[in-house]
């Protein structure tokens, strides 16, 4: 069982989650979540830029998002919070229509996502092959390194050293204890540095003000109409595609990394949750993030929910508490976390030369395809869709030379037998009607597809096709060993297509 569960004793009695026993998982869970809310602050308020709204909008978002789905979520040490995906998403409404809106767009995501997820889209992951994943998490690398690059541009020169120096002390730090994660040290060390040296660097607090009092729920300030409702819909419908997309991709990359399962359709109705309760306490919504995700779990070695709940509850203590001392930290500090992350993100075994040699053109064009769309359009959502489609015409591209048809003619030269071989559909039965004899074939052609299945109508239009072309040669043809799906296709729809299609 896992660190964040309750065990049952053998008496049958619920015992305490580990956090609660094990002082050094506590201790983990603590830190990390500390370091994913120093490095959310700067992300939530660039989230908020992009939509338009206010940085406490997205600041209470995050904070919301993370303490929601730490109780409701199906993936634990999973960070949810706002991002720059649906950021973009929404960014249109709230510029034609307002905040009131775009509150209300929130709202109706969540519970878009709740009905998506009861309805099991989660089980749709399992269409997603690993080329797309691979390709998922080195374009997700390569994007949150692209993101820091505004913060490294037109900079003055402090900022550099800065950088090396914090990336020095996260790969050096772990060797000498690992009681402290090395983020932690390296951001509160950087900033000592600039404020004690008062070097004049870009700072948190130049991104924008840090809100002084905790969130209040409310109903968005919108006019409950029809013409509301379709005017929030479309937006709010995109939201929860590319909310629960991002969502599961990053919850299927952490089952990998930590060897864990965990529920899909649940994360998919928590975030909808989350997003509901974001929505009525004012918030621009979100989903997981996966650049905070691999801090907390990959960096910081975190694994339950306690870590995802002080992660959004510390957001709002230094954003409310300790808001002039968070304003501080040097951005430089927050960059090298950043750039350490996008490294350890990226499958680098991937891209070796060994890998690639022995790896199939298809499954290497797929993830190169994927990595593309989403580099191209900063859209994970899009790059994932069309990762998937290609790996399908890739897929259906080799399927569909794996149906094989052999002759076998009889000894007394009356009857041919052509054994069919694979599976049938589409792609590859539109091969299948040009491998007969028709007009050198005997009067009498049996067509044994006991080693072959039937998917789909094409196939059956085919052996239509056959029949036909046969028919008008005088020849009659037999078709046998159909297993019992095929023949109930084949028994439905032959004779109803027309030949040819």
């Amino acid at each position: 069982m896992s660190s964040s569960a309750s065990a049952v004793s053998p008496a049958g009695r619920l015992r305490a989650p580990d956090w609660l026993r094990d002082p050094k998982v506590w201790r983990t869970e603590v830190l990390a979540g500390l370091v994913v809310a120093l490095a959310l602050i700067p992300e939530a308020i660039s989230f908020s830029i992009i939509a338009g709204v206010d940085p406490a909008i997205g600041l209470f978002a995050s904070f919301t998002m993370a303490v929601t789905i730490a109780v409701v979520g199906g993936r634990r040490a999973m960070i949810s919070a706002a991002t720059g995906a649906v950021a973009l998403v929404i960014a249109p409404l709230n510029r034609e229509h307002g905040l009131g809106y775009l509150v209300a767009a929130v709202i109706l995501a969540g519970v878009f996502q709740v009905v998506l997820g009861a309805l099991g889209v989660a089980r749709l992951m399992r269409f997603i092959p690993r080329s797309v994943m691979v390709g998922f998490v080195n374009s997700l690398a390569i994007l949150i390194f692209m993101a820091q690059i505004p913060e490294l541009t037109d900079v003055p020169w402090a900022v550099y050293p800065l950088v090396v120096g914090g990336l020095a002390l996260m790969v050096f730090f772990p060797r000498i204890t690992t009681v402290v994660p090395a983020p932690l040290v390296s951001i509160v060390i950087l900033t000592v540095i600039t404020v004690g040296a008062a070097i004049a660097v870009p700072t948190v607090g130049d991104k924008g003000e840090l809100p002084s009092s905790l969130p209040v729920p409310g109903l968005p300030d919108v006019p409950f109409t029809m013409d509301t409702l379709t005017t929030v819909a479309p937006y709010a419908f995109a939201m929860a595609l590319v909310g629960l997309m991002e969502s599961l991709m990053t919850a299927k990359l952490v089952d990998e990394i930590t060897d864990t399962h965990s529920s899909k359709t649940r994360e998919s109705v928590g975030q909808g949750i989350a997003n509901i309760v974001t929505g009525f306490f004012g918030g621009m919504g979100g989903c997981a993030m996966i650049g905070q995700t691999m801090i907390n779990v990959k960096v910081s070695g975190a694994r339950t929910r306690l870590s995802t709940f002080l992660a959004g509850a510390f957001l709002m203590v230094l954003c409310v508490v300790f808001g002039p001392v968070v304003s501080d930290i040097p951005m430089a500090a927050l960059v090298a976390v950043m750039v350490m992350v996008s490294f350890a993100t990226f499958d680098w075994h991937s891209v070796a030369p060994g890998t690639l040699r022995r790896m199939p053109a298809g499954e290497i064009a797929v993830m190169a395809i994927t990595v593309a769309c989403v580099v191209a359009t900063h859209n994970l959502a899009i790059g994932v869709v069309v990762g998937s489609l290609t790996a399908m015409v890739v897929f259906a591209k080799r399927v569909a030379h794996l149906a094989e048809v052999t002759a076998v003619l009889d000894p007394d030269g009356s009857t041919v037998v052509y054994r069919v071989t694979g599976e049938l559909f589409f792609a590859s039965s539109n091969d299948l009607v040009g491998q007969f004899g028709y007009a050198t074939d005997p009067d009498k052609v049996i067509i044994d597809l006991s080693a072959a299945h039937v998917w789909d109508a094409s196939s059956v239009a085919a052996l239509d096709a056959i029949e036909t072309k046969y028919a008008r040669h005088g020849k009659t043809v037999e078709i046998t060993g159909l297993n019992d799906p095929s023949a109930r296709l084949h028994d439905r729809l032959s004779g109803e297509l027309a030949a040819g299609h």
